[in-house]
């Protein structure tokens, strides 16, 4: 059977550390990532890394038209071979973090599907991107280092929760869908990993006024996650905010101003982001 190594080694390459590159082996792993998207025939489906194009091709045989994104030169070269007679198959070297996903023509009533094992050191980026063109994304089915995934999925109150949580929360639906063993990987990563399956909300979970200023009030609440909320808003770069109104704000709301950021829900959040405008009046 054909593996990512094989093809690596039949092109004469190796993996590069510069591009976070640990190719997945595990053919088991990649159906239930692949059937986990729930594509059909019409749906436009953007591969985030597709690398030497296993993946790639379990996805094109399910969807109308794969847009298969790779930042390695080299990649491009194996994937237009490894996929050549695939007509419903674009092959971009593509940063993702600078790719337009508005650009892609989504299935009459469906956002694009994103799908990747993506590099764990701007998975996170990733993310806040995917969320940036949430009214274009439908699902995303990824890949993540555990300790990020359960950071993202976390409840209020525990460590693990902080901006990327609430952040999903209130744009997204997740849930687990495997956890993978490094043993999985070639070449083998130091961590385990977790895939994820994000499905955008039709509207926010709580009503916002204004997008930026929810985030930098999260920002805000978690920088020094030591501090008290209200220390919080009033010591921070992200928002411009006096004493009196922050103590007005949270007053008004009901939320004690000793709380920690990390013990705020998603709809405290989003109450008060609405209340403390972005100029600091309330």
């Amino acid at each position: 059977m054909t593996t990512p190594r094989r093809i690596l080694e039949r092109h004469g390459l190796r993996p590069l550390k510069r591009y976070g590159q640990s190719f997945l082996m595990d053919r088991n792993i990649m159906s239930r990532i692949v059937e986990s998207v729930d594509i059909g025939p019409l749906d436009q489906v953007v591969e985030i890394g597709a690398g030497v194009g296993i993946m790639t091709g379990m996805l094109a045989d399910r969807a109308g038209r794969v847009i298969a994104l790779d930042a390695d030169r080299r990649m491009i070269d194996v994937l237009e071979e490894e996929m050549a007679g695939r007509s419903n198959v674009t092959i971009l070297k593509q940063d993702v973090l600078s790719y337009d996903f508005s650009s892609v023509p989504p299935a009459a009533g469906s956002g694009i599907r994103v799908v990747g094992n993506i590099p764990y050191n701007i998975s996170s980026q990733i993310l806040l991107r995917l969320i940036h063109f949430r009214n274009f994304v439908s699902t995303a089915v990824l890949m993540f280092q555990k300790e990020l995934a359960e950071r993202i999925v976390a409840e209020p109150g525990t460590p693990a929760y902080g901006t990327l949580s609430v952040l999903v929360a209130m744009y997204m639906s997740a849930s687990k869908v495997i956890s993978v063993s490094p043993r999985c990987f070639f070449p083998r990563p130091n961590v385990s990993s977790i895939v994820l399956k994000f499905e955008t909300r039709d509207r926010p979970l709580f009503e916002l006024r204004d997008h930026e200023h929810f985030q930098n009030i999260l920002r805000a609440a978690f920088a020094k996650r030591r501090k008290t909320l209200m220390n919080s808003l009033m010591d921070n770069p992200f928002i411009l905010i006096s004493q009196e109104s922050a103590s007005r704000a949270l007053k008004e709301l009901g939320i004690d101003p000793m709380r920690r950021g990390e013990t705020l829900t998603p709809e405290e959040f989003a109450r008060l982001a609405n209340v403390i405008r972005p100029e600091g009046n309330v």
